[in-house]
Parts: structure tokens; C-alpha cells; sequence
């Protein structure tokens, strides 16, 4: 493995009032009556993520892989241990590191172009700016959506500006939090392309990515964690060491996957 981008040092994290974490200032917040005994969602976990590698974390609703995240992108605080970046502590969101949300985070009242523009800042010159809208945007087959409002797309195609989005922002941390659920099945397989192109485009970032899918993870990443029932922990690690484009009727992946099916409890896979 490449050096230590995340480090997680026996992260917990409690729920504090009902199922909302403790969030940083400046984060809506309510505190939670004295008499009701918080509940752990992470349990002292430790893990180690390495620059430029794309891991997917699967896992059961309600293990805390979403939490996880949240505490690596510095949005949430953890209870007790510590999240590290390269080595600093994290204390708060980073403009360098981006989230994907489940929901989608494009800004409904800016065109798509202008959601692209926004990684873009630092490029004065109006029209060169655009021109590298209109770049990225094609990578992503979204040419001609630019004047667009993101009401205006297809769940699919929100995704993809996302994407285009993270190209442009060139960011050192990716985290994406089941960003695919919801679409329909030919549209996940399409944006599975479109990871794969972007973590080609950018080898140096590092991309965690929730998902409940099995075989999205088994296509994508390099490195499989799976997370115990709640409170979560780290179950166990898979490393692959397969090229893409992969195949799920790979005999590697097909072990792979009944391993994964049985650290879920399921013990037929289907």
C-alpha cells in the first residue's frame, strides 16, 4: 500500500439526541435529555487508507458507514480516538476534500455549468474558465447541459455533472456516500464506467465510497472493508489486486463475493 492518507485511530462516535450525531459547531445541533444513555455507531475503529486508493465499505443499514465518512470529511466529531490526514488531525470540513452525498449536492438555482464553475475559481479569465466547463462536462457525456438546471436532468445525469464537478476540483480526498442508489440498473453500470475513468484521470485521489451493492464494489475498488452490525467496527479487509475492466465471472471475484455474502450473513449468494 502507498502511504497513509487516512488514518483512523479507534474512532467512536455516540448519538447524542435520537439518530443525529454530535455535529461541529456551526452544524444544526439539539442535545440529547441527560437521562437517555447515548448509543455507539462507530466502535473504536482503526484503519489505515493509502494515497490514491479507492475503497468501497459495504455493510448492513445502521452500521456507520455513513457516519464514517462524515468523520473523515470532518463534519462530524468523533466521541474518543482521532481522524488524520497526511498526518494532521482533522478539526473541520476541507476545501480539498470532497462528498458526494446520497441525495446529490448540486446547488438547484445555478445552471450545471455554474455548478462545474465552482471548483473552478481560481481561473480568472471568464472564458477560460468555460472552456474548461465545457471539457469536463464532455468526459462525462454531458455536453450541451451546461445552460441547464439540474431539475431539468435525470437522477443519472445529476450524477454524472457531480462527477464533473469532482474532475475539476482535483481533489485530494473523494468520499461518496451510496451515490448511485436510487437509479435505475443500466444507469449504475454507466456511472461505474464513469469511476473508473475518473480515478484514471486522477490516480493521486483518494476515493471512499459507501455502497450496499456487492458487485459495484467488487468492480470498482482495490481494497473491500466491511463493517460489522452496529455499533460498527471493521470486520475485515480485502485487498484486489485485479486490472479493470473486471468481470464478475472472474473465479477470483466469484470467491470474493461468496466471502462477502458470508461476512454478511448471508451464506447463499445469489
Amino acid at each position: 500500500m502507498s502511504r497513509s492518507k487516512i488514518v483512523l485511530e479507534r474512532v467512536t462516535v455516540r448519538y447524542h439526541n435520537g439518530p443525529k450525531p454530535r455535529w461541529r459547531r456551526g452544524w444544526p445541533s439539539q442535545r440529547k435529555p441527560a437521562a437517555n444513555t447515548p448509543k455507539d455507531v462507530l466502535d473504536r475503529v482503526s484503519l489505515e487508507i493509502g494515497e490514491g486508493e479507492f475503497v468501497c465499505i459495504l455493510g448492513h443499514s445502521g452500521c456507520g458507514k455513513s457516519t464514517l465518512l462524515k468523520a473523515i470529511a470532518g463534519f462530524i466529531e468523533p466521541d474518543e480516538g482521532a481522524v488524520y490526514v497526511d498526518g494532521v488531525k482533522v478539526k473541520g470540513p476541507q476545501a480539498d476534500h470532497i462528498f458526494v452525498f446520497q441525495e446529490g449536492a448540486l446547488f438547484p438555482w445555478l445552471t450545471i455549468g455554474d455548478n462545474v464553475s465552482l471548483a473552478l475559481r481560481s481561473i480568472k479569465d471568464r472564458n477560460e474558465r468555460n472552456r474548461h466547463v465545457q471539457s469536463y462536462l464532455e468526459q462525462v457525456a454531458l455536453e450541451g447541459v451546461d445552460k441547464h438546471y439540474p431539475f431539468m436532468l435525470s437522477g443519472g445525469m445529476r450524477q454524472r455533472a457531480e462527477i464533473a464537478r469532482a474532475l475539476a476540483a482535483k481533489p485530494e480526498i473523494l468520499l461518496m456516500d451510496e451515490p448511485f442508489s436510487g437509479l435505475d440498473y443500466l444507469t449504475r453500470l454507466h456511472l461505474r464506467e464513469e469511476m473508473l475513468y475518473l480515478h484514471i484521470m486522477l490516480p493521486q485521489t483518494t476515493i471512499l465510497f459507501v455502497t450496499h451493492d456487492i458487485d459495484e464494489a467488487l468492480q470498482l475498488s482495490n481494497r473491500l472493508i466491511v463493517m460489522t452490525e452496529p455499533p460498527g467496527q471493521v470486520k475485515c479487509c480485502q485487498t484486489i489486486n485485479l486490472s479493470h475492466p473486471r468481470t464478475l465471472a472472474s473465479p477470483v471475484l466469484g470467491e470474493l463475493r461468496s466471502q462477502i455474502y458470508h461476512h454478511l450473513g448471508v451464506h447463499v449468494a445469489i
